[in-house]
């Protein structure tokens, strides 16, 4: 398969899966959800360890806007959020163990792409932020896999607040679990210690500590719903549509 969103290659049995949309801020649309995908069923099979990466000052920013808008002036339905939730449970409970490697900004899904992997590792640049309570959005899919990191409270906060938060404070939430200013060296050192792990033993754990906390499967039929209700919205989407062509937020009238 050709991919166009994002950049792989394999080292041994180590998988680096680089989202690379530069021209689009890596803003997650349909085909990075199937390419990634499509990597990560390959690394079911032939990786032990899968490293997400996104570009030296943006991770991924969350939802392409300009998408949705072609897909709304098409007259298409809302497009549904199951397939980017789905991708973040392979990230979850894949049978390898799945590493983001975060530089720079990460907004809105990107927390998502963050918060399923099992190890972050982070340089001084990266910060965090949902936005999408000031489009009238909400962060439906994020937040079951945002609350299973850094737990409810802190979730809560950093959707309702919509700031970024610094590395050091998501370290201290635990959404981030080492930080560097070279976070490659951090990430070498990590690989060098988990590559001596079986695909057989990561399988096994993958999958017990999955059936300790089902939460994440429990949540998602909410979550799709939740979702697809708020980019349903014509009052959101106006107001998404104006802030792309002017550059306003929905209050700023």
């Amino acid at each position: 398969m050709e991919y166009q969103t994002v950049r792989v290659r394999f080292q041994e049995s180590i998988c680096f899966l680089q989202l690379h949309r530069p021209e689009a801020n890596n803003a997650i649309n349909d085909r990075l959800v199937e390419e990634c995908r499509h990597v990560l069923s390959i690394c079911e099979r032939s990786a032990t360890v899968v490293v997400l990466e996104g570009l030296p000052e943006v991770f991924c920013t969350g939802a392409d806007f300009q998408e949705l808008r072609e897909h709304h002036e098409r007259g298409g339905a809302v497009q549904s959020p199951e397939p980017l939730y789905d991708l973040w449970l392979q990230l979850a409970t894949g049978p390898y163990i799945s590493i983001a490697h975060v530089r720079g900004k990460v907004n809105a899904g990107g927390v998502g792409f963050v918060a399923a992997c099992d190890v972050v590792i982070a340089d001084d640049t990266a910060q965090f932020s949902l936005s999408e309570l000031l489009f009238g959005l909400m962060p439906a899919c994020v937040l079951p896999f945002l609350v299973r990191r850094a737990g409810f409270q802190k979730a809560h906060y950093m959707a309702l607040m919509t700031k970024p938060v610094p590395v050091q404070q998501a370290l201290e939430w635990g959404l981030v679990d080492a930080h560097a200013a070279n976070s490659a060296s951090v990430l070498h050192m990590h690989l060098l210690r988990l590559r001596n792990l079986s695909k057989v033993a990561i399988a096994r754990h993958k999958r017990y500590m999955h059936a300790l906390s089902q939460e994440l499967q429990q949540a998602k039929q909410g979550a799709l719903a939740a979702a697809t209700e708020v980019f349903s919205d014509p009052g959101n989407l106006e107001g998404i549509f104006r802030y792309m062509a002017t550059g306003q937020l929905p209050w700023q009238r």
